[in-house]
């Protein structure tokens, strides 16, 4: 990295450190420096994201819905269950969450064709515009958020941030 840490300001994480250096010595606070930082970056970024969906009539749930959809490629159609699977969530949260949706006419429920107990739930025409405009603006707020990071720094921070994932992840 080619930004010392010594020459940035002082953060609010940096105070909490201090405070934790100050009142016990003895500990070594410095996992806080990353946690601390992870957790508020993510707070930031989240409130962030969820401005960019509200412009859209979208929550962050309903957003992962039709993102979900639109990059399963075309038909843009997931089973319940597949899109359960994707997005973690039990069904009674996304029955919610499609119910939702279908009430904007921004999803459809079908029969599915192969299983007669089934429903497949696929992006509709005015779905699949919203959800083309909202991933634009999603991908144009996420590069103004990592902006005061080059390229190679984001890469490196993915890359970070993915050996954490996977570790915990696993467990």
């Amino acid at each position: 990295m080619n930004v010392s840490i010594s020459s940035m300001k002082t953060d609010h994480v940096d105070l909490i450190l201090e405070q934790w250096r100050l009142e016990r010595p003895d500990i070594d606070a410095s996992p806080m420096a990353v946690m601390g930082r992870l957790a508020r970056a993510s707070n930031h970024f989240n409130s962030e994201l969820q401005r960019v969906f509200a412009e859209f009539g979208l929550n962050s749930g309903e957003f992962d819905v039709l993102a979900t959809l639109l990059r399963s490629g075309a038909p843009y159609t997931l089973t319940p269950n597949h899109l359960l699977q994707t997005l973690m969530l039990s069904s009674g949260a996304m029955t919610n969450r499609v119910d939702r949706l279908e009430a904007k006419k921004l999803v459809q429920r079908n029969a599915d064709p192969n299983d007669r107990r089934g429903v497949l739930v696929s992006l509709t025409s005015l779905g699949m515009d919203l959800i083309n405009s909202a991933i634009e603006q999603h991908v144009k707020k996420g590069e103004d958020l990592l902006s005061p990071l080059t390229k190679s720094e984001q890469g490196s921070l993915a890359i970070l941030l993915k050996k954490l994932l996977i570790t915990h992840e696993s467990k």
